[in-house]
């Protein structure tokens, strides 16, 4: 295991949540009409073959995202749906030394490398399995790493209250 102060970046907190299913209507019918959640956006994507609605917990630089996500074509890949915890998302404070410094490690990523993310954030991911070339995954988890704004930032370096 690699020392910590060899790391040069940090993980700040939770940023989402994904939860796939084959129709979006039971998911917004729970978190949005039953639990309350609001609605922060929208996203459809043909290429990663999603589309999903961006719901909030919480507010300001410490909200978590909860996305809910039905696949356009069930039978095409990416399978948001499946299974239907679809990723967990990691607010990181630099993205790209996170990249290669993980790589270097032995963590696999998704194709694609960094890029714009539903929300509008720089994003990549950690692979769900690993391989022989890059054998650390996630363990049967997708896992997004999030370039974190200026907003959580701030928030994760000021000092507690006394």
């Amino acid at each position: 295991m690699p020392p910590a102060d060899d790391r040069p970046f940090r993980v700040l907190g939770l940023q989402q949540v994904a939860i796939g299913g084959p129709d979006r209507d039971p998911l917004r019918t729970l978190w949005i009409e039953l639990l309350g959640l609001p609605v922060r956006g929208s996203y459809e994507s043909a290429a990663e073959n999603v589309c999903e609605d961006i719901l909030a917990i919480g507010e300001g630089p410490h909200a978590v995202e909860l996305d809910l996500m039905q696949p356009l074509d069930p039978e095409r890949s990416p399978r948001v749906h499946q299974p239907p915890l679809n990723h967990i998302g990691l607010w990181v404070d630099d993205l790209p030394a996170a990249v290669r410094w993980l790589e270097q490690h032995g963590v696999r990523f998704t194709p694609g490398g960094i890029r714009k993310g539903a929300a509008g954030h720089d994003v990549c991911f950690i692979h769900p399995k690993g391989s022989e070339s890059h054998p650390q995954g996630g363990e049967g988890v997708l896992i997004e790493l999030v370039a974190a704004p200026a907003s959580v930032l701030e928030a994760t370096t000021q000092e507690p209250p006394q």
